[in-house]
């Protein structure tokens, strides 16, 4: 349980490390697919299964409300029980769906897979205008514009530090001869119809052809599910419409891969004619197109349903995406109502959540899929914060006593009008609407410019009347710029798409670019319907960032709750040193040994484990963005940014030239100490200890530096 002691943690780990593994166990009921070599100590994995959700959360909202885990019980005992639930995980930044998702599904920090702000995002023309980008489509597609004529950035969507394409987290398994199921999950499979078909059917396919005379049903034929097969897989036999799998950067070379993109091609090539959910019901989207029901339609039921029969018809590894608990998405994904905590809608979707949990595991072990020969992992993309009045029934609980709320929604505030209202300024600029909106100065100015630091000062000083209590709230809670994005991993190869400023508000606000006045009122709460938001993500507050991780299956100790800090990247290191597998690239994430037995890990992780484990602790307070130097560098950046004038800005010049120092510094020796703990976490060179100490010791003074630049002069 939650707040093991140190003591009993110990007595743990040293049991673990004599314990003696179990032997091997035989094959699934024949849904392990012959040739795939997962390579965990004794062959114990067979099955990997994934599963992130959008918003779930294991801390509770309201005190006297059950957390959403908590009212998941067939889950969160399925993980307390039988493995480790992992409390003190974090997001990256921002903290949004795709950037949350593909931090975890690729082990880098946004800057190395070019999705630092989500789910859409702004990028510089030449002309210093600014368009839309929008960070869901598929790996290898140029950056997905939807507005048409004028695009003028094709970089790649998912770009690397190097300019090419991100590698894909697929190619270990498919190497390795296992076929991967996607489901719903981002960027692996097709997004759209726009950008996605064209780039894996062709601009002139028959796909193309079906997405121009029928566009909701293809949709649901061609978006959200797909398959990545071995080499030599019968699962991409011609005869089930196999594209290709290009991975035209991928290190070392990726060549004879193909794929199934679509439920009208993945369904009939695992015997899942129609589909169907957990309760029997044909799954189809609001408008009756049988396939995909769209992402907002991936409750429990569907997700899991597509899983399980990817699972029993030979898809060893299976990945998927289940859409988030607090809002009421209607028939398949058609509403999007925000519930809040304890009310009677959120209660009962809980509740279907949970069912859905106890029919997964029950069906998953009728096929002999247990946690016995499988690996499961269990994350979310990122937390967030409700909004609204407090309930007006007090003392509530949702599970016996449905909650009762007077108003509910996020407070919308115009950022253009307040910033011209408060300070008559009018400078042009767009802005990335969200609760921590990142700002596009028109023209592309230097950070130095006049206008930009006129700006940084003005958003600095930023208040605004709540309507929920009354007050006056100073909205804007920390301040980035390009500097200090750098530090927060938030700066990608391509320049375009890097933010003039990043201000991360109160979690009550989200702030959007409208009219430069407030003859409407610049902060009001939108009325509450069908399309109606009150749970805040993006920014950098506690219940948005700290979330949750489990982690169950061969080699995966019984610990309950584990406080180790960690965060999204460190998920695929662990998921691989589990299995015996490699990437073609460094991860920016350690592999997190707590949890695990001495013997289910390569060795070189067991050598000098004590200073193993310190390393990798101070790595990622290090190098995390929520790590204690990315916290101290924002509080100076922030102090920086709203110092000085437009005759004196000394002090602010004084702190830019200090953190630009200090992370140049810090990621020199991050990247010699990802170096070592990719290189044990492989399998290969265990730890050189005394070159390990010295490295504890020069990122300490780092960490030292940060927080005297934090406190300030």
């Amino acid at each position: 349980m939650k707040g093991t002691s140190a003591l009993a943690s110990a007595l743990v780990i040293g049991l673990a490390m004599i314990g003696v593994p179990p032997g091997p166990l035989p094959a699934a009921g024949g849904a392990g697919a012959p040739g795939c070599q997962l390579a965990s100590t004794h062959g114990q994995i067979q099955h990997v299964i994934y599963i992130q959700f959008d918003n779930v959360h294991f801390t509770r909202d309201d005190a006297n409300v059950p957390s959403d885990l908590e009212q998941m019980p067939h889950l969160l005992n399925f993980i307390r029980e039988n493995g480790t639930l992992l409390t003190n995980h974090h997001t990256v930044l921002i903290s949004h769906t795709a950037t949350g998702i593909l931090s975890s599904l690729t082990g880098v920090y946004p800057d190395r897979m070019g999705q630092p702000v989500s789910n859409s995002f702004r990028y510089f023309t030449p002309s210093g205008a600014t368009r839309t980008g929008v960070a869901f489509a598929y790996w290898t597609a140029p950056l997905f514009d939807p507005g048409g004529t004028g695009q003028t950035d094709f970089t790649p969507e998912m770009i690397n530090e190097n300019g090419k394409i991100a590698p894909a987290p697929w190619v270990p398994f498919t190497r390795a001869g296992c076929d991967f199921g996607a489901v719903g999950t981002a960027n692996t499979i097709l997004e759209n119809t726009a950008i996605d078909i064209p780039t894996v059917f062709g601009p002139g396919s028959p796909e193309a052809a079906e997405v121009a005379a029928t566009p909701g049903q293809a949709f649901a034929d061609f978006v959200g599910i797909g398959v990545h097969c071995a080499q030599g897989s019968a699962r991409c036999a011609a005869a089930n419409h196999p594209r290709p799998d290009l991975l035209p950067d991928e290190p070392g070379g990726y060549t004879g891969f193909s794929g199934l993109f679509g439920a009208k091609y993945v369904d009939p090539a695992i015997g899942f004619e129609p589909p169907t959910d957990l309760d029997g019901n044909v799954i189809q989207d609001a408008g009756g197109h049988v396939g995909f029901p769209g992402f907002d339609g991936m409750q429990p039921t569907v997700s899991l349903a597509w899983v399980a029969r990817m699972q029993e018809a030979g898809i060893p590894v299976t990945y998927a995406y289940i859409s988030d608990a607090h809002d009421g998405h209607g028939t398949a994904g058609n509403a999007h109502f925000a519930y809040a905590p304890g009310e009677a809608g959120y209660v009962q979707q809980l509740r279907d959540y949970d069912r859905a949990f106890e029919a997964f595991f029950e069906r998953l072990a009728v096929g002999g899929i247990t946690k016995d020969n499988t690996l499961f992992v269990f994350t979310v993309d990122e937390g967030d914060h409700f909004v609204g009045d407090p309930p007006s029934n007090p003392g509530c609980d949702g599970v016996t006593i449905a909650c009762t709320y007077d108003r509910v929604g996020e407070i919308n505030a115009n950022l253009r009008g307040l910033l011209a209202t408060q300070f008559a300024d009018t400078t042009p600029l767009t802005i990335h609407a969200d609760t921590g909106p990142t700002v596009y100065v028109t023209g592309h100015p230097a950070p130095t410019d006049p206008v930009v630091r006129r700006l940084e000062r003005e958003s600095s000083r930023l208040t605004a009347v709540n309507p929920y209590t009354g007050s006056t709230d100073a909205v804007t809670v920390a301040l980035a710029d390009p500097v200090e994005e750098k530090t927060l991993h938030m700066v990608t190869a391509n320049p375009a798409r890097t933010p003039t400023f990043t201000l991360f508000g109160d979690a009550n606000y989200f702030f959007f670019a409208g009219a430069t006045n407030c003859t409407s009122p610049c902060v009001t709460i939108p009325p509450r319907n069908n399309s109606s938001f009150a749970w805040n993500h993006g920014s950098i507050q506690d219940d948005i960032v700290n979330i949750w991780a489990g982690i169950v299956g061969p080699g995966v100790r019984k610990l309950g709750d584990l406080d180790s800090w960690t965060d999204h990247t460190d998920l695929r290191p662990t998921m691989l040193a589990l299995l015996g597998l490699a990437d073609d690239y460094e991860t920016d994430g350690r592999a997190v040994v707590e949890p695990l037995f001495a013997w289910a890990v390569p060795q070189a992780l067991v050598a000098h484990r004590e200073t193993l484990l310190r390393l990798g602790a101070i790595y990622k307070q290090l190098n995390a963005p929520f790590g204690q130097f990315g916290k101290n560098t924002l509080r100076a950046s922030t102090r920086a940014l709203a110092s000085g004038s437009s005759a004196d800005d000394s002090v602010y010049t004084a702190a830019e030239n200090a953190i630009t120092t200090l992370t140049a510094q810090r990621d020199a020796l991050a990247l010699e100490i990802r170096h070592a703990l990719n290189g044990a976490q492989s399998g290969g060179v265990p730890l050189n200890e005394p070159q390990a100490r010295g490295w504890i010791d020069q990122a300490q003074d780092l960490l030292d530096r940060a927080a005297a630049l934090a406190a300030g002069p």
